[in-house]
């Protein structure tokens, strides 16, 4: 057993008995956080713009809070570790895949970047949580990547030069690949409720620090920012980020990140179906490619 993680408990018990379909769900919310960004970013600042996300958020979680009365972690170790899992995938996370986006690096690159999560979180799985990674998996995990850069091929700019926005993507990438980890160690077996009010907490704190700091904080209050603000507040900072401590909680670390493989080509077909943008037949065998790449990662053995 590893940190506060307890298989044999009743709260596990009852996430495994979560629908098949909850890591299809959980792929198709995650893919609509680039739709969000595309329509939100124009009319604020990303720091600016996750601060108010992140208040929204603790708002609605300190209601459902108070109304359910959840269970609050027991020590103040417990609290460290979830405000850890916030600054990682909340606030390092989201902060440097927005703040590279308004950096200039084009959404095809930084979906190529942060795709690699499922690779660097097979090669540090077994420091933090003593998995093993299969030969299987790890041949699906490098098809995966194969496919997601097949998928975004066509969105790579190669000219852009916006230095700082890689250094955005790299801290985003570190930020989801060890926060996933983390949660799967320490903060496993916790109240989503009262952890999740942790942690974005903890995140609404850091993306102040850096809006006051960094940024002019001047906000375009359009029909569009308001319609990104609250989607990527209810759906995907409620709702997808709760499937995925779900899916945390069932499953291998190795077989929860494969699932991010899918974020990229559902997002390229959503951006085909809303926005028009090219999907050609390179980016349809990547699609299939990253398809079979996360049934061979998921494969029972």
């Amino acid at each position: 057993m590893h940190g506060l993680y307890n298989p044999t408990s009743p709260n596990i018990q009852s996430i495994r008995k979560i629908p098949g379909l909850t890591p299809i769900l959980f792929v198709v919310l995650w893919s609509t956080g680039f739709i969000g960004a595309k329509y939100g970013l124009p009319y604020a600042e990303p720091f600016t713009f996750l601060a108010i996300r992140f208040t929204m958020v603790v708002a609605l979680l300190a209601l459902i809070v108070a109304a359910t009365k959840p269970v609050w972690p027991s020590t103040p170790l417990h609290w460290i570790h979830s405000a850890v899992v916030g600054l990682l995938i909340h606030g390092v996370y989201l902060g440097g895949v927005f703040a590279a986006l308004h950096a200039g690096v084009s959404p095809g690159v930084s979906a190529l970047i942060v795709g690699a999560q499922p690779l660097l979180s097979a090669t540090l799985v077994g420091r933090f949580t003593g998995e093993r990674v299969t030969t299987n998996q790890w041949l699906g995990l490098v098809l995966g990547l194969t496919g997601v850069a097949l998928v975004v091929w066509n969105r790579l700019d190669t000219t852009d030069t916006a230095t700082i926005g890689f250094v955005f993507n790299a801290f985003a990438l570190m930020g989801i690949t060890i926060g996933t980890l983390y949660q799967k160690r320490f903060v496993a077996d916790t109240d989503l409720r009262s952890s999740g009010f942790i942690q974005y907490s903890a995140a609404l704190i850091m993306m102040l620090l850096l809006a006051f700091n960094f940024e002019t904080r001047v906000v375009e209050w359009t029909a569009e920012f308001i319609f990104a603000l609250a989607w990527l507040s209810l759906v995907l900072s409620l709702g997808a980020v709760y499937l995925l401590y779900l899916l945390i909680r069932r499953g291998t670390a190795t077989r929860v990140t494969s699932w991010f493989y899918l974020v990229p080509p559902v997002t390229a077909l959503m951006a085909f179906l809303l926005f028009d943008e090219q999907l050609g037949l390179i980016a349809i065998a990547g699609m299939a490619l990253t398809v079979t790449a996360v049934a061979l990662v998921n494969r029972r053995q």
